[in-house]
């Protein structure tokens, strides 16, 4: 699957470097700043017990 990604975008290899690390950038945003706070409010990290 990533050989197929790599094949796909466009320019040598450190244009899809660059490409590449910026999605990879934009992803990790998305996950912090909209779905992880959207997800705490499902988990309620106070009812755990070890025992």
């Amino acid at each position: 699957m990533y050989a197929a990604l790599w094949r796909l975008l466009p320019g040598p290899w450190w244009v899809r470097l660059l490409i590449v690390l910026l999605l990879v950038a934009a992803v990790l945003y998305g996950l912090f700043w909209y779905v992880f706070p959207w997800a705490s409010e499902f988990i309620n990290p106070q009812e755990v017990v070890v025992g």
